[in-house]
């Protein structure tokens, strides 16, 4: 499927000769501006941890190797997008335009990971205060 895409995306953009689109188009992030929403596929912290608390740790883990696949999928096109700056004249140029639009593409994905770090810390201290707050029931229970 990466690979579907990465081809899509190349052909794209060798059509649209632009080195950024590339890069754009295999992160999913819109092509004229980076993405400043917050992490939409993020899972609601409150209403699940309320519902499943053991669940928590499988999201995040699932979500991380999506971040994982998509971050692969911008390097790999990086890569493929350096290949063909190596064939034109004004190396560096295109080189800094690939950097740049990786390093655009790459934004969102660090500020989900950044909300999921957040997120399995909070679930952390919750589960940590559970079993204080156990111990604290058993010591008092026995004299």
């Amino acid at each position: 499927m990466v690979l579907g895409l990465l081809t899509l995306c190349a052909a794209q953009a060798q059509s649209a000769q632009e080195p950024s689109k590339l890069l754009a188009l295999a992160a999913g992030v819109p092509f004229t501006a980076p993405s400043s929403a917050p992490a939409q596929n993020l899972p609601q912290s409150n209403a699940q941890s309320a519902s499943n608390p053991d669940a928590l740790p499988e999201t995040i883990t699932r979500q991380r190797q999506a971040l994982a696949l998509q971050r692969s999928a911008i390097e790999q096109a990086e890569a493929t997008q350096q290949a063909v700056c190596w064939q034109k004249f004004a190396v560096n140029a295109c080189l800094t335009e690939a950097r740049r639009a990786r390093r655009q593409a790459l934004e969102p994905l660090r500020q989900q990971e950044l909300a999921l770090n957040a997120q399995e810390r909070l679930w952390r201290t919750e589960q940590r205060e559970r079993r204080l707050q156990g111990k604290q029931s058993d010591t008092r229970e026995t004299p």
